[in-house]
């Protein structure tokens, strides 16, 4: 079967070139300036349009098994589909956690029944995703887990992370680390500024975080063990990666779509403004744009943390701690970062699909030979944000509303269409 993609700007090692793409049975066949079209070829025209390698996911939560009212494998490779999205991470927040080959087992079962896109699950860190105590069995999970991770809590105790890392060193894998200090929290639910004190608030303080990140690069630093650092939120854990990456440490992070658009100062009284780590101020926003800039910050993961709407409705002391993020990512972050020339459209495709493929091997890029594994964007119709346009099940997005531009109009992953819009969603 023929298929021919025509009139879009490709992306192309960093910039946007305008090519047609000739399909062989899904595999790029050719990438050429004009290619002719035959008799019984299926044709898509995109002018005016952006082609790029498919989005990269590294921290979103699927909840299942053990968590379907929140979100199924289905629902939420679905809602990545319709993001153009080509591969997600999952974290092992489920029941069971994938803390022995058989609990992993059953989540795989689900992914290769009901998944819309490329799944890699992470395994846990400790049994039971205690996040202390008995560690799993690396060597035995290592081959079926992306990494491993504890995430949703910190790994509490220094020398528990240490004998991590040394076994994870020792079977090749990679720590992805939520940093969070329990001890630093006192029952805080937002970020402990100007917001917190201006409502009466608790606050979380940013050390519960940048405490733990400098706990374990000193740790990485010991063991060489290769390290991720989840969802980064303050100027401080910048900093301090910042100067471990100059070291030449094996570290990389992420920051999220809300971290780098919102501030403490945005909050509202709802429980769709409630995350963890917090948004948090200004000063700390700032900071993550740079680190962006200067590739101290490696990706943009979207940590899609979905609940239901009674979970999301209590508040913000009594909401729990997560929102959607897949379907707002790239048109939240193209309206607020590259409409407003803070980056490029190049730059945040690279940290959304190029930079997360090439670190942790997710997939090449777009090229002749290969299953096409690519997103068609059209970024010229303003729309807004609702809930009742999601295929997540996650209630709570702190961007309802919003009006934003860049929307999928086609997703092929692995040489087949997942997703294909022919109409704007208003």
């Amino acid at each position: 079967m023929r298929t021919v993609i025509s009139g879009a700007k490709v992306y192309q090692n960093g910039y946007f070139q305008k090519l047609d793409i000739l399909l062989l049975n899904g595999i790029i066949s050719e990438l050429a300036p004009r290619i002719s079209v035959s008799s019984g070829d299926e044709v898509f025209h995109f002018d005016g349009c952006y082609l790029i390698p498919g989005f990269a996911d590294v921290h979103v939560h699927l909840r299942e098994p053990g968590f379907s009212y929140k979100e199924t494998i289905a629902s939420g490779t679905l809602a990545a589909a319709r993001a153009g999205y080509s591969v997600v991470c999952a974290m092992p927040n489920l029941s069971p956690p994938p803390d022995t080959p058989e609990h992993l087992a059953e989540e795989l079962r689900i992914i290769r029944k009901d998944a819309k896109v490329r799944v890699k699950p992470y395994a846990c860190i400790t049994m039971g995703q205690a996040g202390g105590g008995t560690l799993v069995d690396f060597a035995s999970l290592a081959p079926n887990a992306f990494a491993f991770s504890d995430d949703g809590r910190g790994v509490q105790d220094e020398a528990t992370m240490r004998e991590a890392m040394r076994r994870v060193r020792d079977v090749g894998g990679m720590i992805a680390a939520h940093c969070e200090d329990n001890a630093l929290l006192h029952g805080g639910y937002i970020h402990d500024g100007e917001y917190a004190r201006l409502h009466g608030h608790r606050g979380i303080c940013s050390e519960s975080e940048y405490g733990q990140i400098a706990r374990d690069i000193a740790l990485v630093r010991e063991t060489g063990c290769r390290y991720h650092v989840c969802h980064i939120s303050t100027k401080q854990s910048v900093e301090l990666i910042r100067a471990a990456k100059k070291e030449g440490l094996p570290i990389t992070c992420e920051t999220g779509p809300h971290y780098l658009t919102l501030t403490d100062m945005d909050l509202r009284e709802d429980g769709r403004f409630k995350m963890n780590p917090p948004i948090r101020s200004m000063q700390d926003r700032d900071a993550l744009i740079a680190g962006l800039l200067d590739d101290t910050i490696d990706v943009i993961a979207t940590d899609h943390a979905p609940h239901s709407k009674e979970e999301k409705s209590r508040g913000l002391e009594k909401s729990t701690m997560g929102i959607p993020g897949l379907e707002t990512a790239f048109p939240v972050l193209y309206t607020r970062l590259v409409r407003t020339g803070i980056l490029s459209l190049e730059r945040l495709i690279e940290k959304m699909a190029v930079a997360p493929r090439k670190i942790f091997d997710l997939g090449a890029p777009i090229a002749v030979g290969i299953p096409a594994d690519f997103t068609v964007l059209e970024l010229e119709t303003p729309y807004k944000i609702r809930q009742e346009n999601f295929a997540t099940h996650g209630f709570g997005s702190p961007f309802e509303g919003m009006e934003v531009y860049g929307q999928v109009l086609l997703n092929i992953v692995n040489g087949s269409i997942v997703w294909q819009r022919n109409l704007i969603e208003n």
